[in-house]
């Protein structure tokens, strides 16, 4: 299998776990040292840990959950043996106490292999215009 198809599979698990609302299991694919920058985040969380915080506050207070995510446009750019960047497109559900909600955006997701694994170490999400 290819290094481009591997990232691929990667990509679509996290996308998969993500909108099948699999929290663990989402989490488990991000490095513990990753970074995130969110345009919904009031600044860059510096770690693993600092997303899954602001997670658990969007769930206490917003009742967040995700129903769905669906990606699409994928671009993999292998950029050494063990690192590579996905950009795509991203259209997620999400209910809150405010009701459902259908957000668009762009991602660019940084991918390390890390002991045979291919785990985020960063992701960038803007909205889509």
């Amino acid at each position: 299998m290819s290094t481009e198809q591997e990232v691929r599979d990667a990509a679509d698990a996290l996308v998969s776990d993500f909108g099948a609302g699999r929290v663990e299991e989402y989490f488990a694919r991000l490095a513990p040292e990753a970074t995130f920058v969110f345009h919904t985040a009031p600044a860059r969380l510096g770690s693993r840990a600092a997303y899954r915080e602001l997670w658990g506050r969007w769930v206490a207070e917003d009742g967040f959950h995700v129903m769905s995510c669906r990606s699409t446009g994928q671009v993999v750019q292998v950029l050494a043996a063990d690192v590579a960047v996905l950009t795509h497109d991203v259209a997620t559900t999400i209910a809150t106490h405010a009701g459902q909600e259908e957000l668009r955006e762009r991602e660019s997701v940084v991918f390390a292999r890390v002991g045979g694994v291919w785990l985020v170490v960063h992701e960038h999400l803007s909205a889509a215009g």
